[in-house]
């Protein structure tokens, strides 16, 4: 299509070649992914790191001393361009010199939230951003959800840095699980509401991490 052409955007189809086997293994794989940017990062190893909207400095300093192993390793770092954790691991990442991976929860033509569309403008140059919906679509309550099995299908492992009791990083975290995919959580403050869900998930036997290297170490990469 012609809008396609004049926007960038590729289709990649489950039975192409160049769609992620990654992505393939988990139980409800996107059919169709619309992407603008660089798709040979799909083929890369990754990690995910995804965290609260609402996220603060605690996890600003988290990502940036949890990024430089990462990206030394060459790992995709894939979040959702959503507010907090996913904007602070998006942008730490680009300011590191590592490849970033956004994927949306609606078209592109209707980007959310509409505060990152220089962000994403960014990412469409030199990383990736991709949707299973097609570009008109706007991005719907229950989208969200649904997006974060690719998120965590994409990656090795899902990094949870800040969540709350009941938090869409944890739903994350719960398709991680279910691909049979690592999932690492990073432990807070006790009397924080947004320390509430990740060491919760260190409870139920995610991997406490405090370091890029404790990340490497159980992804057996040195």
């Amino acid at each position: 299509m012609a809008v396609y052409d004049a926007n960038s955007i590729s289709v990649i189809t489950f039975q192409d070649e160049e769609y992620p086997e990654i992505l393939r293994e988990i139980h409800d794989p996107p059919l169709i992914l619309y992407t603008v940017g660089n798709k040979d990062l799909l083929q890369k190893p990754a990690i995910a790191i995804v965290g609260a909207r609402t996220a603060d400095d605690y996890a600003n300093t988290a990502i940036s001393l949890l990024l430089p192993p990462l990206i030394e390793q060459q790992l995709v770092i894939i979040s959702g361009l959503a507010k907090g954790a996913d904007t602070i691991a998006h942008e730490q990442t680009i300011c590191m010199d590592g490849k970033t991976i956004g994927v949306l929860a609606g078209g592109f033509f209707h980007l959310y939230p509409p505060e990152n569309k220089v962000l994403a403008e960014q990412m469409k140059k030199n990383h990736l951003i991709l949707s299973e919906y097609p570009p008109i679509w706007k991005p719907q309550k229950w989208h969200f959800p649904m997006r974060n099995r690719i998120i965590s299908g994409l990656a090795q492992g899902t990094v949870i840095i800040q969540a709350k009791e009941k938090s869409g990083s944890l739903i994350t975290a719960d398709f991680a699980l279910e691909e049979g995919r690592e999932v690492f959580a990073v432990p807070g403050p006790i009397s924080s509401p947004l320390s509430a869900g990740t060491n919760r998930l260190i409870q139920q036997g995610a991997k406490l991490v405090t370091s890029g290297h404790d990340i490497l170490e159980e992804l057996y990469i040195s």
